[in-house]
């Protein structure tokens, strides 16, 4: 297999006396969807926020391409081309979709007009437009607020932004939760899009029949370590809960 996009290594993080994670390791190589799972308190989210520079680790080490990084904030992430999709969407309601890609990256008009603050919001919907079409993403209207979107089309407008920005790896934190069917396929859909462009997926999810679906691997998180890995082709349902609840352990799985 091709050296890892990105590796953690024997990551610990501690707040005060609760030790969040206790050595955990993870892997993602490029291109792959691999999907971290694992119960409520497992380390899941302290484990993404370390990989995305919001948290750093106590102890341990981060590799991007083979070589140690320190990811001291989201943006030193983000120079690596890693982003993140957070499960509360981070959407401005009142925005149009495009105003919401562009969000904090805005461009704008040349010349005085643009020194001046004055946005260019012709080319970003121009961008938008491209871009919701690369990744499947159907809207009905780009001029309309984001928060008159359907629940699925919001979210697929919080995952196409972060993967716009994100020329490497995007993780997703949830992104399917709280949709009915149609909208948690359509999200889907979008993340199998994303892979196929050759950027990896790392998916955070509950959904033990979702992950299988869409995953290339599965690697499993308990009680802040990582216990399990599996290929998402070969694995059951019972294998993962089994590793979730510690009754199946097999961390060398490839």
């Amino acid at each position: 297999m091709t050296q890892p996009l990105l590796e953690a290594r024997d990551l610990v993080k501690r707040y005060g006396g609760v030790e969040a994670l206790r050595g955990a390791s993870f892997t993602v190589h490029p291109g792959e969807v691999v999907a971290l799972i694992g119960d409520n308190g497992a380390g899941k989210s302290t484990l993404v926020k370390c990989l995305s520079g919001v948290e750093q680790p106590d102890s341990g080490q981060i590799l991007v391409d083979g070589e140690p990084v320190s990811l001291d904030s989201p943006s030193a992430a983000r120079g690596h081309g890693i982003e993140t999709a957070y499960q509360d969407l981070a959407v401005a309601p009142d925005l149009d979709p495009a105003a919401n890609l562009f969000l904090g990256r805005e461009i704008r008009k040349p010349g005085l007009l643009g020194k001046l603050g004055m946005l260019d919001k012709a080319a970003m919907r121009t961008e938008a437009r491209e871009q919701f079409a690369k990744f499947g993403v159907s809207l009905p209207d780009l001029s309309v607020p984001i928060g008159a979107l359907s629940g699925g089309q919001r979210q697929s407008v919080a995952v196409a932004r972060s993967v716009a920005w994100a020329n490497r790896l995007v993780f997703l934190d949830e992104p399917t939760a709280a949709l009915g069917v149609v909208q948690r396929e359509r999200v889907l859909d979008v993340v199998r899009r994303v892979r196929d462009t050759g950027i990896a997926v790392v998916l955070i999810s509950h959904n033990m029949p979702e992950v299988l679906s869409v995953a290339d691997r599965v690697e499993v998180l308990r009680l802040g370590s990582r216990v399990a890995r599996f290929k998402a082709a070969e694995a059951q349902l019972e294998d993962l809960v089994g590793a979730m609840t510690g009754a199946l352990a097999q961390e060398d799985a490839d």
